[in-house]
């Protein structure tokens, strides 16, 4: 998708692309004749991130939504396209430039206890990016940005020298967040922060993270898969469809005027509490394979919509408003 706003982001993706190779061994495809076999996870998306604010990318599982995750951070590289980050592009940015940008932009994974090692003690885990930046100069120094980073999560100084097994999902959590926020980063990479937590301890996660955001003034990608928390907690909102982006738009816009009939689909599926005796809409038909995705729109076999030229056809992405986008050959009409 093109550009939605005139204003420069903090952080941009332009067309960006990525294949993985899933080919069987070279010897197996020799006797076979087989050609490789790549799976095309992200297909040329198109979006922009300003400085301060929450963008959230939605979809169903497989959708891409966790590899666009890992591609802005680094841990996979683009087959094609470009991610900027203040201007600079990433693939022609020199050391320095890389190690700034490491820096400044941090992740916060699902899992809070895949991503703690469980052999380190907390204050060995949060110090580590200190370490690593060269922003400590002494143990004892350390041990002190520790303890603050401990309170400003909520938890006790104390806990540092505590191991993660000893902590509560939630405080997990929060040890993740006091980690990423060790190198005093700009740009938080949080990708489905509070799928693997109670509703209750959700709530209050996504609380700390807004409050984090008001104090520091730091900028969110956020990743999810459920509506109620992204309408709550998001600026802008992304729907990813089979590794591409087919509707952008604000909060507003997108979950009270949906024009993609997959986004229309999503809203639908969300209990309402406005209406006591409505019936939950579920969600129908599965995510095609990757591997061997459909023509045209790939959103086809599921749409109630379709016509011969959406299976025949990408759509290109059309411009509802100043702020939202859509691709589709036939936009839905506001109701």
């Amino acid at each position: 998708m093109s550009e939605i706003t005139e204003e420069r982001g903090l952080l941009e993706v332009r067309n960006l692309h990525i294949k993985f190779d899933i080919s069987k061994p070279f010897i197996h495809r020799l006797l076979n004749r087989a050609e490789k076999t790549y799976v095309h996870a992200v297909r040329g998306i198109d979006f922009s991130i300003r400085r301060g604010e929450t963008f959230s990318l939605v979809g169903e599982s497989g959708c891409g939504k966790s590899t666009v995750a890992r591609l802005l951070s680094g841990l996979y590289q683009p087959t094609d396209g470009d991610i900027s980050y203040q201007g600079t592009v990433l693939a022609e940015a020199s050391r320095e430039q890389r190690q700034y940008i490491r820096r400044r932009c941090q992740m916060i994974f699902q899992d809070p206890f895949a991503s703690l090692n469980p052999r380190w003690k907390v204050d060995r885990i949060i110090a580590e990016p200190l370490v690593l930046f060269g922003m400590i100069k002494n143990r004892e120094e350390g041990r002190q940005r520790v303890g603050q980073l401990l309170e400003q999560v909520g938890l006790a100084a104390s806990d540092m020298d505590k191991f993660p097994h000893e902590f509560s999902g939630g405080q997990r959590q929060r040890i993740s967040i006091a980690r990423a926020l060790a190198g005093e980063p700009e740009f938080l990479i949080c990708d489905e922060p509070t799928s693997a937590l109670d509703v209750s301890v959700q709530a209050q996660v996504l609380n700390l993270m807004k409050d984090l955001q008001d104090e520091l003034g730091l900028t969110y990608l956020f990743i999810s898969h459920d509506m109620s928390v992204v309408s709550h907690f998001s600026d802008r909102v992304g729907i990813m469809y089979l590794g591409r982006l087919v509707e952008v738009g604000t909060v507003e816009e997108v979950f009270n005027r949906p024009r993609h009939p997959y986004t229309r689909m999503l809203m639908d599926a969300i209990p309402s509490m406005d209406v006591i005796h409505k019936e939950r809409t579920p969600v129908t038909g599965e995510v095609p394979n990757p591997i061997s995705p459909p023509s045209g729109c790939a959103f086809h076999p599921r749409c109630a919509f379709a016509t011969d030229k959406c299976k025949q056809s990408t759509p290109a992405a059309l411009d509802i408003s100043a702020t939202q986008q859509v691709a589709c050959h036939y936009p839905l009409s506001v109701s």
